[in-house]
Order: structure tokens, then sequence, then C-alpha cells
């Protein structure tokens, strides 16, 4: 992926950091693949605002991705490679020799005109969907499924992918992008490769405005509140609020959030942060 920087010819673009979007080869969705997307404005269904700072913002429409690959044994040819506003990767649309179109994450290094397909014991090449007890120890997936069936839901977002370290007799273990080491059924699906757009992270959005095209509304710091309103508001001048905290009262930093004796503690070997959890 390559990066663009801006010529500070206005304030807006002076620390504009953006996408070349030089593997993007259409702007025209497959129309046969959207569906409307309904803006919130941070509301539930009683119409009560449940998340604030948000509203506003470019109408978007869904892309439906196939996370699932279950067409299989059946070639597919990659005939666009195209943006998607509702997530930070590229993705790709893909003609199957039967006429059938869909869209997948894109991987890394697929091009138009590129061949995929998906199977339980098809070739480990880029963009190919298999079994991961049918992969080679080493190979970078994305977009793996927790249960047979279910669909890819780890590992979907822009330039991330995990690692396949190991092979037991039900479980591959995976070193998934935080570092995090953990067992995934052997039964299930990933696809090959290393997801598109790596450098997203490396942008910067130059000015306020962009965040409002995407529907995001300034944020009040709670230092700047009263205490009725938050846990860090009130004092006499320019007080530090204390301990970084939630509007609720949860602290912000340092305190563990993961739930206790949750089903999946059984399936991670080593945290991110390198420890171990207790059995």
């Amino acid at each position: 992926m390559a990066l663009r920087k801006f010529k500070p010819v206005t304030a807006g673009t002076r620390w504009r950091i953006g996408n070349a979007y030089a593997e993007i080869t259409t702007n025209k969705p497959e129309k046969s693949l959207l569906k409307p997307k309904k803006s919130t404005g941070g509301r539930n269904s009683s119409g009560h605002l449940t998340m604030r700072y948000r509203g506003g913002g470019q109408k978007q429409k869904y892309r439906i991705v196939d996370f699932k690959r279950d067409k299989h044994n059946v070639e597919a040819k990659v005939a666009s490679i195209e943006y998607d506003p509702n997530r930070t990767a590229f993705i790709a649309l893909v003609e199957y020799t039967d006429g059938e179109k869909r869209y997948i994450i894109a991987p890394q290094g697929i091009k138009v005109g590129s061949t995929v397909i998906s199977g339980p014991s098809v070739a480990p090449e880029v963009g190919n969907t298999l079994l991961l007890k049918n992969m080679p120890l080493g190979t970078n997936v994305h977009n793996i499924e927790l249960r047979p069936g279910q669909g890819g839901v780890m590992s979907r977002s822009a330039g991330s992918s995990a690692q396949l370290t190991n092979k037991e007799e039900k479980y591959a273990i995976l070193k998934m992008p935080s570092g995090e080491l953990r067992k995934v059924l052997i039964n299930c699906f990933a696809t090959v490769g290393v997801v598109s757009n790596s450098d997203h992270s490396l942008q910067s959005i130059g000015k306020a405005g962009r965040n409002r095209w995407k529907g995001i509304k300034p944020r009040t710091r709670g230092v700047a509140m009263n205490p009725v309103d938050h846990p860090m508001g009130g004092g006499e001048g320019r007080a530090s609020g204390g301990h970084p905290r939630s509007r609720t009262g949860k602290y912000a930093k340092g305190e563990k959030t993961r739930t206790k004796g949750k089903a999946s503690d059984k399936l991670i070997i080593q945290r991110k942060d390198g420890s171990k959890l207790a059995k």
C-alpha cells in the first residue's frame, strides 16, 4: 500500500497523510451486493440517545462480504479491488465460473485477474480458504473461524494476520495479531495471507472535519465537566481530574476488564502481555 503526503495548501492538508489508493481499481460497487445502511445517530429503538458524540456523516451503503467462503472447489477470478467505507481493509469482487459474484476481504498482493478457490484441502496460496489442519506450519492466515461453519470472525482488519504455529489432535495453535497464543478448532476454515491496506494505521486525518464526515462529533473532556456530569469533573481552576475513568466511574487505565472464568480461558495459552492464564 502507498501513502500520500499532501502539500500544505490549506490548514487541513498541512498534516494530512492519506491513502494513495494505488490498489483500488474501480469506484463503482457491484449493485447486487449492496444493501441500505441506516444511520442511528447514537439512538436506540426508543429514540433515546444511548451513545453520545455520534450523528451526521456521509450516507453509506453496506457491502455484503462473504466471510464463510462456502462455495467449495469452484474457482473465482478477481474482477476488481474496491474501497469499503464500512471497514479498514479493501475488498475484492470475485466472479465464479458459474457467473455468481461475491465480495471477499482482499488479501495483500492479490490483483485483478488472480484466481482464488475455497475448499477443505485446496492449495495454501494467497486468497484461498481451507481447513487449518491442511495448512503448513508458519502460514499467515486471516478471516479465521472460531466455530466450524460460523464464518470468519478474527483477523479481518487492515494489515492483520495470525500465524499457524502448531497443530494438535483437536486444535491448531495460532499467534494472534495482538501476540496472544490461542487454540482454535483444527476443523475451522481460514484464508491464507495478510489483510490488505497494511499502512492504514499510519494515516493522519489532517482536520477535525474529516471525522464529521464519518459521523463522529466533537467529544467533551471529562475534566471540563461539572462533578454531576462526570467523575473527573469539577475542582478549582484547572484540576487534573484524578485517575482517568469513564463517565460511569470505570477506570480507563490499568484495570482488568476480562470476565473471570470465561469459557474461552481454557483456549488461551498465553496472553498478549506474555502472562499465562491460571488454569
